[in-house]
């Protein structure tokens, strides 16, 4: 009996563990097959990841995949030197874990066929990201083409947002189906601090109507004359008081007014751009930087109808490098400048081995009389010439009409360097035109291996100078033999209006 007891309690044992074992080998197999839910709004969230270090804990959507940093772009040929950001300091992520990917169609909706409206799906995707901590993705994928209205991305953001466009963006093309209150901006950026804009995608501002309008014909009226209250048009990619961002490898054309616009902004890196309008396109300027510093553009082309760089007031700390513009466009610009009496201020700008093709101007500073502030340490290195109109132009009598009337007051032009510009010009302009203000002359103005000759094989023109005083370190094609020696005599001294 005693055995027997034994016995009996053994199997009782044994058949309770083997139904334990079942039992867990079948909750095992059910919780594999769990399905995840999918975002539908920017308040969905993913399930909570098994626990582990803070630092590698994530919320990501169910398609979330690991993402990769790029390789960074091709870095420029010289230093970086100073406060300027670098293009390779980019995006990867912190330490712990890979970003989690938002994808704009397997997310959030987004059809991609490029008729059907997909605002809301991306604007979506960046609002679940930003409100995520850490490194997060939007991914707008090769082969969809999205339909986007004029949106703000707003931060800033809980983590750093990087949204990678391999597929394309385009606008609306009817400027009748703009809203009213909407014309003056089709994709902005503001308080979007540490955001990232890469891919080998294409932002298409469809702004062939737009250039059409009535108000666009007169450039003096809304061409080249900036924003006109009846001839409002929308920049494509404005970032507003936004730091530490960069833009990388994407190709932006046709934008109905300047393709990119930095205002307020600190710590930009716009590389390995590729942008493109009509030559007849209006005040489609390819990067217009101001009340902005610390900036880099390099390893970028543009083709345009305006200018293929603009920097207007408040730039400080600007490097370009490695930039070909045109054929077409008015080169790389600082300006205007002192419109309507204002004070204007621009300091530490660099052009470094620049290419300029076929444009009406090549390097110029550009200022209206009547204002004040000054365009301070500006050095032009390494620009190469092809067949431009105005190869070297320093212009304060910046006028779009015959009305514009000589002033008391102008900005100060003061220590501006051309070294080692060279190739052909197109002999309907002197290659080097210094018109400086009667009452404001520019000052310190040096030159040095500069040697510019006619495209046809005319016979060199010489250059135009006005009121500007300083040297050339070397011999230069033409002569330039009207600057002026040492400083200004007759004029009160004009350091104080310096604005650094």
């Amino acid at each position: 009996m005693e055995v027997s007891a034994r016995t009996a309690v053994a199997l009782l044992l044994a058949l309770a563990v083997a139904s334990g074992c079942l039992c867990g080998g079948a909750q095992g197999r059910r919780h594999r097959h769990t399905k995840h839910t999918r975002h539908n709004s920017a308040h969905a969230r993913a399930p909570a990841q098994a626990p582990g270090p803070a630092s590698s804990r994530r919320h990501a959507p169910p398609h979330a995949r690991p993402v990769s940093p790029p390789a960074p772009p091709p870095s420029s040929s010289s230093g970086s030197g100073g406060a300027y950001p670098t293009p390779g300091a980019a995006t990867e992520p912190a330490a712990g874990g890979a970003a989690a990917v938002y994808d704009v169609v397997k997310d959030f909706g987004a059809v991609g066929d490029g008729v059907a409206d997909d605002t809301d799906a991306i604007k979506t995707a960046w609002d679940t990201a930003c409100a995520d901590d850490g490194d997060g993705v939007v991914l707008a994928a090769a082969g969809y083409s999205f339909l986007v209205h004029a949106t703000v991305f707003t931060g800033p953001c809980q983590g750093s947002v990087t949204i990678q466009l391999d597929g394309t963006i385009v606008a609306p093309s009817d400027p009748d189906k703009w809203p009213a209150n909407t014309k003056r901006n089709w994709l902005v950026f503001y308080n979007a601090h540490g955001t990232t804009l890469r891919g080998a995608g294409l932002i298409d501002g469809k702004g062939q109507k737009w250039w059409e309008l009535p108000c666009k014909t007169d450039k003096g009226q809304g061409g080249s004359s900036g924003h006109g209250a009846s001839c409002d048009s929308p920049v494509a990619l404005r970032f507003f008081s936004s730091n530490n961002v960069k833009v990388q490898g994407l190709r932006v054309q046709n934008s109905p007014e300047f393709h990119f616009r930095f205002d307020g902004c600190r710590g930009v890196v716009a590389s390995g751009l590729s942008i493109s309008s009509p030559a007849q396109s209006p005040n489609t300027d390819g990067i217009h930087i101001e009340n902005t510093q610390d900036v880099l553009v390099a390893d970028t082309a543009v083709s345009n109808g305006d200018d293929c760089v603009s920097i207007g007031a408040g730039a400080l700390n600007v490097r370009i490098e490695n930039v070909t513009c045109g054929p077409g466009g008015h080169g790389i610009s600082i300006g205007s400048l002192g419109k309507q009496g204002s004070r204007a201020c621009v300091a530490n700008v660099t052009v470094r081995n620049a290419v300029i093709r076929r444009s009406d101007n090549g390097v110029r500073i550009k200022t209206w009389q009547g204002g004040s502030g000054s365009v301070s340490g500006v050095a032009f290195e390494n620009v190469r010439m092809d067949a431009v109109r105005n190869p070297i132009i320093i212009d304060q009598y910046y006028c779009l009409s015959r009305t514009c009337e000589n002033a008391t007051t102008a900005v100060l032009v003061s220590g501006v360097s051309y070294a080692g510009i060279r190739g052909t010009y197109d002999a309907r302009s002197p290659p080097i035109h210094f018109g400086c203000s009667d009452a404001v002359p520019c000052t310190n103005i040096t030159l040095a291996d500069v040697k510019l000759l006619p495209a046809a094989g005319q016979a060199v023109d010489d250059p135009f100078c006005w009121n500007v005083y300083g040297s050339a370190a070397t011999p230069t094609v033409p002569p330039v033999a009207c600057l002026m020696d040492g400083a200004p005599g007759g004029h009160a001294d004009k350091s104080s209006l310096k604005c650094y």
